[in-house]
């Protein structure tokens, strides 16, 4: 199963240094990060969708794995949802800026 991957490797505590450091490391642009969440997101939905077809179709018994792969793409999508949210606010904030 695809897992989103918003930002590189960060698990452990880190400093903000070394976040920033992972992040120029990385080289990618914001605009790459957000298709490649895009795209995950896109991917885990089809996962589920695809979990719940097994299902229905009797080919899938585990109704936890299908639980699962359904919270997956939800959650994501919640996650990505507020990324969005967030950007547009920013730029609303930034636009109502007087300079």
């Amino acid at each position: 199963m695809q897992e989103l991957q918003l930002l590189p490797e960060l698990s452990g505590t880190r400093s903000h240094n070394s976040v920033n450091k992972l992040l120029k490391e990385t080289n990618t642009s914001f605009s790459d990060t957000l298709n490649q969440a895009v795209r995950d997101v896109n991917s885990l939905q089809g996962e589920a969708g695809k979990a719940v077809q097994r299902m229905v179709s009797g080919e899938e018994t585990d109704i936890h794995n299908v639980m699962i792969a359904v919270e997956k793409a939800k959650t994501s999508f919640e996650l990505l949802m507020e990324v969005r949210n967030k950007t547009i606010e920013a730029y609303r904030e930034i636009m109502r800026m007087q300079v």
